[in-house]
This record gives structure tokens, C-alpha cells and sequence, in this order.
């Protein structure tokens, strides 16, 4: 028995002995809903950065000087100055570009009388240019004060002391300006170029004086096209005074 019992305490010396078995470290991954919190959490993260983002940069365009009017470009002009136009704009410095009311700086502008349009645009960083298309004259009213240039629409837009050269004079009634002028901007480059003095009494009684002490009477601006075809044949021929008022019946005397 002893013999046994000395057998077995080795054995159970060697089973007593044995270390424990080690424990695997837990390797639990995230459930399905807490990988939607946390997703959920990084898009909301997300969203916030890009609204801040987004709300400085739209304070800097609208609220600040930074992308403020540091110029006013002027183009197109001939009699007026920079200045004068950019007196007229009358833009702020420093003025949002985007807050820029560019259909009042337009307006203004257009104050001027010798402009007959203006194009107004922003130019980043901080540009505002100005397009000026001035108004160019077509004839003048001698008047003791100087002489009034007259545009293409007939409006009378500026006085000078000496009038541009080439240009004929306009010896008409308040209510035959239109019509005067517009007698005078559809003849043709033969025929206008011989024109010195254009005189109605009424809008229906224009009448050019022509080189060579020669006249035409035309009537009414109606049909001016057709009646300077006529007149141009009529001129072929000898003669004072060319009517074409009525340029079915033209006559020469």
C-alpha cells in the first residue's frame, strides 16, 4: 500500500503542479448599433465643420473689407475723365463687392450727359469696372453760348465753344429735331458728307442745304431710304432745288 500510495505522488504532485490554463484577451468588436452612433456622430461632426466653414467664408464676402472695392476701372471714354465718371459712380471703397448695387451705379452714371450707356462689373478681388459708351455727335445747334452737340437720338448733350469740324448745323424748331436728325442719320455716306445745314420749320418741312448753293426739300422723314436713292439720281442733273418730298413725283428746278 505504501508502495502504491509512493507511485501515485508523483503523479498527483505533477497534477497539482500544472499551471492554470491562460485566458485569451477579449476581442469583442462594437455591436451593429454602436457602429451607427459613431457614424452617425462623425457625419453630425462633419456637418457642423462644413457650416462654419461655410458661414466664415460668407461673413468675409458680405460683411467685411476683404473682398472690398479697392479700384474703379473707367474704359471707352473720350471727353469725359476718369475722374469725372468715377465721381459719378460714386462707389465706396470698401464696399462688399457682392453687396455692390451695380444697377445704381449704372444709374448714376448714366447721369452724365454725354453718356449713352454704361456697363458696370465686378472683378475679383476688388474691381469694379466701368464701360463708358459715350455719346458722339451727329450735328450742332449754334447758339450764343456756343455750340449744342447733338447725338443720334437728338438730344442735345453738351455745349462747346468751337464745334467739331465736318459736322452740319441744325437750324430747326424744338418739335423737328427728330426728325431733322433722323433725315440726317439714314442718308448715305455720298450724300451726308455734302450736307452743311438742315432746317425744318415743322417735323413734315425738313429741308438740307447742299454744296454748290443747291437744295433738297424732303418733307417728312418718312421713306428717307427711297428718297435718297431718288435724290441721287436727280443730282445728275442741272438744277437749285431738288424736291423728293414726294419721291413718286420728284421734281428738279
Amino acid at each position: 500500500m505504501s508502495t502504491q500510495a509512493a507511485r501515485r505522488r508523483p503523479g498527483a504532485a505533477n497534477a497539482g503542479s500544472r499551471p492554470a490554463a491562460r485566458r485569451r484577451p477579449s476581442s469583442r468588436r462594437p455591436s451593429r448599433a454602436q457602429a451607427y452612433r459613431r457614424k452617425v456622430v462623425r457625419r453630425r461632426v462633419g456637418a457642423v465643420l462644413v457650416m462654419l466653414v461655410v458661414t466664415v467664408v460668407v461673413c468675409t464676402v458680405w460683411f467685411t473689407p476683404a473682398l472690398g472695392v479697392r479700384e474703379v476701372q473707367v474704359r471707352g471714354i473720350l471727353d469725359l475723365t476718369a475722374d469725372e465718371v468715377r465721381a459719378a459712380a460714386a462707389v465706396e471703397p470698401g464696399t462688399p463687392l457682392v453687396r455692390l448695387d451695380v444697377d445704381a451705379v449704372a444709374g448714376r452714371v448714366r447721369e452724365l450727359p454725354r453718356v449713352a450707356g454704361v456697363e458696370v462689373e465686378r472683378v475679383l478681388p476688388g474691381t469694379v469696372r466701368l464701360t463708358v459708351d459715350e455719346r458722339e455727335p451727329v450735328a450742332v445747334i449754334k447758339a450764343p453760348e456756343g455750340a449744342h452737340l447733338v447725338d443720334v437720338t437728338g438730344k442735345d448733350y453738351a455745349t462747346v465753344v468751337q464745334p467739331p469740324v465736318g459736322l452740319p448745323e441744325l437750324k430747326v424748331t424744338p418739335d423737328a429735331v427728330a426728325a431733322a436728325v433722323a433725315v440726317l442719320t439714314q442718308l448715305p455716306e455720298s450724300l451726308r458728307k455734302d450736307v452743311s445745314t438742315v432746317t425744318a420749320d415743322s417735323p413734315s418741312d425738313v429741308r438740307l442745304a447742299l454744296g454748290g448753293g443747291r437744295e433738297a426739300r424732303w418733307g417728312s422723314s418718312d421713306d428717307t431710304a427711297r428718297k435718297a436713292a431718288v435724290l441721287e439720281v436727280l443730282l445728275t442733273r442741272k438744277g437749285s432745288v431738288f424736291d423728293v418730298s414726294s419721291p413718286e413725283l420728284p421734281t428738279v428746278s
